[in-house]
């Protein structure tokens, strides 16, 4: 299967969205809602639940499930005032030592006028920031498509999981086609040459493991990933919180680091 090919699956609609997730890995579940600034933004869904006996904070990307609902959530490309309404409750989840769990499932933060008015820029910088250095444990799980700032506003994390047809990437394959290659249908080539599937992911050391989709037996799915999130959760949740934030910290320093074409 070629990476566009790959590229495509990722973003079938027929794909479960990040509300599926919650509902079948958590129990209990709390929605909370907006920034306490602008407004709530449907895109970002976001609250409290239990993780097996584990309270976590939860926040995932939702693209919809239908055309009233996707209109609803803008098609997963979140505005300002859902990353200020991620970070608000990282930063509450931090305050009570819980655990977050990311849902990373974008084409990229929304690009329109109004999001560039309320700061988009400066919000996921922020995110990048604060994430950064954040006191409890973070895992973020690649469902669908990572694209660009919008998904890396989810990813600084001491975990970073990919579903096996999922993509990563800094631009989507059409964005860099259109940029660098300068002409139509260059869109397979660009995604050859951006290294996004799961797979390269992995091999890069940007993922650290890419899950089996069997969305067939989507609960078994989850059960499985529930065990996978449990164990991280107890082992991170282990370690002081000083080297639990700089081994987070060295884990993206080392990214993009070659020598003689090989990854260190």
């Amino acid at each position: 299967m070629t990476a566009y090919e790959k590229v495509k699956i990722a973003r079938d609609l027929q794909r479960p969205t990040a509300s599926a997730y919650i509902n079948q890995l958590l129990h209990e579940v709390t929605v909370l809602h907006g920034d306490r600034n602008f407004g709530d933004d449907e895109a970002i869904l976001g609250g409290i639940g239990l993780l097996g006996d584990i309270p976590v904070t939860f926040i995932g990307i939702e693209r919809g499930t239908d055309l009233e609902s996707r209109i609803r959530c803008n098609f997963g490309a979140p505005r300002p005032e859902g990353y200020r309404k991620a970070l608000r409750l990282m930063k509450q989840a931090e305050k009570f030592h819980r655990p977050v769990i990311c849902l990373v499932d974008t084409s990229g933060a929304h690009c329109g006028a109004d999001a560039e008015e309320r700061g988009q820029g400066q919000a996921i910088a922020e995110n990048l920031m604060e994430m950064m250095g954040l006191k409890t444990p973070v895992i973020s799980v690649i469902i669908g498509e990572g694209g660009s700032g919008g998904a890396l506003g989810l990813a600084v994390a001491d975990r970073v999981y990919m579903l096996e047809n999922a993509v990563y990437s800094v631009i989507s394959p059409e964005g860099c086609a259109s940029i660098l290659f300068k002409e139509q249908g260059a869109e397979a080539e660009a995604a050859e040459c951006l290294h996004l599937t799961a797979q390269d992911n992995k091999k890069l050391r940007v993922a650290e493991d890419v899950i089996p989709e069997d969305f067939k037996r989507f609960h078994a799915m989850c059960n499985a990933l529930r065990d996978r999130l449990l164990s991280d959760i107890a082992a991170l949740s282990a370690q002081p919180v000083e080297t639990l934030f700089n081994n987070r910290y060295a884990r993206f320093r080392r990214l993009g680091i070659y020598e003689g074409g090989k990854g260190r």
